[in-house]
């Protein structure tokens, strides 16, 4: 393609030619190259069409290194947008006549993509197919490292073709810079789903807005508990999807080889992340079988040495989580399967930029009978401010707009949310309470409920007028009676430690920091509770029954 064919078919306009006469216009362009990157010198290799929207232009003088880099690159023609600045600055038109490189201007209302499309089917197959064979070259290298950005990114700058790989709820895995807008994305997500479910054939056209894509599953099952091998409407949960900005419908050949390896190289991607998961999700299910068993507490760190805490965070020693209980209704028709729950929790679970920042890395996950159960890493607290823990609102916010337009209008989602486990003898504890909490969540008439600890106590708060005073002042007394006993006899602080232990959400390190004592110290207060009263604190029915009588008196 040449020059002049982008004046004539398309309407960009020539604001410097290279000679007085117009053998510039017949110049040859292989390649497009979309960038806004003030130096996009490592992604040129001759006789490009460079379109830029100039977002890296700011003064008089930033054109220069800019074109000298095109110039040495052997750049056959600079297309710049006016969209950015109004018009094509004179910085840059003086630039362009000092190198001697052609420069065309876009107007506002001719989309660089079309632009793209246009060039890339005039030119000849060759140079696409050549680009094929440059793709699977990176899908070697990259294969079992999971990280496809690369080579995406080596599409978007060699040609212009924006991909992006998105989970079936939106989520951009990877792609290119900047991603797709969260609407965008969910929308395209529904989409796929839709098309999914009446069996259209891939890969599926969609457009949105003026902007044209085309959709790609990508299904792996290294996993075969995940729902990529599921049965019925929940295996479109284990779908990636691979989301390409351009009409693929009617392609040459060369187009359809270059498709098919960056598939192939999706493919990969999940495959080497599903292999980290079934890791991790494998070791879960032993930690939750080892939480079933009559295992002492203080034995649980070291059967935990070599179990999922340690995998999911690289250390040998216990790290600082939550646990997630989650069950629901398909439908209106049974249960939701758990794997397809588990995968739906871990979706809403990631938020990398997050406050409480969650990676895919952070999770590991199982199925306990019809419940799905996840442990979160969570950060360690820093002095002086909130104790780091999942955002609950949020999880919910998230978990509904996803599950809108999958659950369909009589299904619902229950989720319990564990305080945050600073030690493994708090483990069966936390689990203990985030099965209350879903039990707590089960009754609320959200579709989507998520309850924790917090909502617990509130609960027993409601209660607590419905039940006569004289009822309410014998059950605190029974109780709490041998307490202030001892306190009074030995000059003991042991309630208001019990006050305080329970105030921390039983947390060892926090208690232990507010009462300035040291975590042995607390310990041996709490075994003394223990003790006097013959009731064990590990119990989540123990300590709601200290709460209540606290709140009781």
């Amino acid at each position: 393609m040449r020059i002049r064919e982008l004046q004539d078919e398309l309407g960009l306009f020539l604001l410097v030619d290279q000679d007085a006469d117009d053998s510039a216009l017949d110049r040859e362009v292989r390649a497009v190259l979309t960038t806004d990157l003030a130096d996009p010198g490592r992604f040129l290799a001759g006789g490009e069409l460079v379109l830029t929207g100039l977002a890296w232009w700011r003064e008089d003088g930033d054109a220069e290194p800019f074109v000298r880099i095109l110039d040495r690159a052997g750049v056959t023609v600079l297309a710049a947008g006016e969209a950015e600045h109004g018009l094509v600055p004179d910085d840059l038109v003086h630039a362009c006549r000092r190198h001697g490189l052609p420069l065309m201007a876009v107007d506002p209302d001719i989309s660089f993509a079309s632009i793209t499309e246009h060039v890339l089917r005039r030119l000849q197959p060759r140079a696409v197919g050549s680009l094929a064979a440059v793709v699977e070259r990176h899908r070697r290298l990259l294969t079992g490292q999971g990280g496809p950005d690369a080579v995406l990114e080596l599409l978007q700058h060699s040609i212009g073709l924006d991909a992006h790989l998105l989970s079936p709820t939106g989520r951009q895995i990877a792609g290119a810079r900047p991603p797709l807008r969260a609407r965008t994305a969910m929308a395209l997500a529904g989409r796929y789903l839709a098309a999914r479910r009446s069996r259209e054939p891939a890969p599926h056209e969609v457009t949105i807005g003026d902007r044209h894509y085309s959709l790609v599953p990508v299904r792996s099952a290294t996993d075969p508990s995940t729902p990529s091998t599921a049965t019925g409407e929940a295996a479109e949960l284990g779908d990636w999807l691979l989301v390409v900005a351009a009409d693929t419908s009617n392609r040459p050949a060369s187009d359809e080889q270059l498709l098919d390896r960056i598939v192939e190289l999706a493919v990969d991607a999940r495959s080497a992340h599903e292999r980290t998961k079934v890791a991790l999700n494998d070791l879960a299910r032993q930690l939750v079988d080892l939480l079933h068993s009559h295992v002492p507490p203080g034995e649980i760190p070291v059967r935990l040495s070599s179990t999922a805490q340690a995998v999911v965070s690289r250390k040998d020693t216990w790290q600082r989580c939550q646990f997630v209980v989650a069950e629901g209704e398909w439908r209106g028709t049974g249960p939701i399967p758990a794997p397809a729950l588990r995968v739906l929790l871990e979706e809403a679970l990631i938020q990398p930029d997050d406050p409480v920042p969650v990676s895919s890395q952070d999770i590991a996950a199982t199925v306990d009978h019809e419940q799905a159960v996840l442990f979160v890493l969570v950060p360690e607290p820093t002095d002086g401010l909130p104790e780091p823990a999942l955002d609950r609102v949020a999880l919910q916010q998230r978990l509904t707009a996803v599950l809108a337009r999958w659950l369909g209008p009589t299904g619902s989602v229950s989720i319990g949310v564990s305080s945050p486990v600073a030690a493994a003898e708090q483990a069966r504890r936390a689990l203990d309470a985030a099965r209350t909490a879903l039990r707590i969540a089960r009754d609320h008439p959200d579709r989507v409920a998520v309850r924790g600890f917090d909502d617990l106590t509130s609960h027993i708060l409601t209660l607590l007028p419905l039940i006569p005073a004289e009822t309410r002042r014998a059950f605190a007394s029974r109780l709490l009676g041998p307490l202030r006993d001892h306190d009074s006899r030995h000059r003991t602080d042991l309630l208001p430690t019990l006050e305080r232990f329970l105030d921390c959400d039983a947390s060892w390190t926090t208690c232990a920091a507010q009462l300035h004592l040291h975590v042995n110290s607390l310990r041996h207060r709490i075994a003394r509770i223990e003790q006097i009263t013959g009731r064990d604190l590990a119990r989540l029915e123990t300590r709601l029954d200290f709460l209540a009588a606290l709140k009781a008196c």
